[in-house]
């Protein structure tokens, strides 16, 4: 065996070990009985306590205070940033940029996280340490949002809870559905995530934002590029997109007259009526509870002019955004 996975090996070792002695540590609720949960990766997890609570992906944190659960959760991501409670909680980093020592110095009797956390070597140190790690599923529609509501609850082990929350948000995209399919255009616009250099990298097929364009009945003017990819301005050019769709609070920020200074931009409609729209991103593209007020939000800035039905309101779903 050469040394690097030597070192591997007994990291993931240590580490485990630490877990153990954070389970222990005085305190602690006393594990209850088992339950088990299959997760997205196909595993069956065993769940013993769950008092403390590390989240990690906007969509999982914002459940479980849906939930009602809020106060067991002991540490959230970078992304989670709803509600208000969820920001106040120690940050274990960016979800996608985890290190393994710094989630499990939160001493969790469960670790939840969303579907492409990581990096993968991080996940895999958690999941061989003594700390329960359910996987959620990253689902772009209201069948995996629904999804993600079902196996929280199920991690947590309140089924029946999140049943109720379950059906609360499917009727939300019902009436969304019906709402947007009586508008009677669907407006083309283009997502941006970043403008590096002057060169915009936009949600393609196959995205989030292609995802809940389509919720708001919005036509992604750059279908053709898969993913999130940099487009060339002949692509763009040719978009000619009414809006464009940015959001905020991460990552470079996408003010209008940066956008529409871009040469891809300049000539657009969008340019011509400023129409940039600008949407918290775990809100536009987390995929949680609020998703069908999301896109509710995101069809009528696009738009402009058009008239949607109220969506019920949620307790969950009564703060503003941040």
């Amino acid at each position: 065996m050469s040394a690097h996975p030597a070192r591997k090996a007994a990291r993931r070792a240590a580490l485990a070990l630490l877990a153990s002695a954070l389970l222990l540590a005085p305190g602690l609720a006393t594990p209850a009985a088992a339950h088990h949960v299959r997760d997205a990766t196909g595993r069956l997890v065993e769940v013993r306590d769950t008092a403390h609570i590390v989240a990690i992906g906007s969509a999982v944190t914002e459940i479980l205070f849906a939930l009602g659960v809020g106060e067991r959760v002991v540490a959230v991501d970078q992304t989670s940033t709803y509600p208000e409670a969820a920001r106040k909680l120690p940050n274990v980093g960016y979800s996608r940029a985890l290190s393994p020592e710094g989630v499990l110095s939160k001493t969790p009797s469960l670790i939840i996280a969303i579907e492409g956390a990581g990096p993968r070597e991080a996940i895999e140190v958690l999941e061989h340490s003594s700390v329960p790690v359910v996987i959620v599923p990253d689902g772009h529609s209201a069948e995996g949002v629904i999804r993600k509501i079902e196996m929280v609850a199920a991690a947590v082990g309140i089924p029946r809870k999140g049943a109720d929350l379950a059906a609360e948000v499917k009727a939300d995209f019902t009436q969304l559905a019906k709402e947007v399919a009586t508008l009677r255009r669907r407006p083309k616009a283009v997502f941006v995530l970043s403008a590096a250099g002057g060169s915009p990298v936009v949600g393609g097929s196959g995205t989030g934002a292609d995802a809940m364009f389509r919720l708001a009945g919005i036509e992604n003017a750059v279908s053709g590029v898969k993913g999130y990819k940099p487009a060339g301005d002949e692509v763009l050019l040719t978009a000619a997109p009414e809006a464009i769709v940015v959001m905020s609070g991460g990552g470079q920020a996408l003010p209008a007259d940066l956008i529409f200074s871009l040469p891809a931009f300049k000539a657009s409609p969008a340019a011509k009526d400023k129409r940039l729209v600008t949407l918290p991103g775990s809100y536009l593209l987390g995929f949680g509870p609020r998703t069908p007020q999301a896109a509710r939000d995101l069809a009528l800035a696009v738009r402009g002019n058009a008239r949607l039905a109220p969506l019920p309101a949620h307790s969950w779903s009564s703060e503003p955004n941040p």
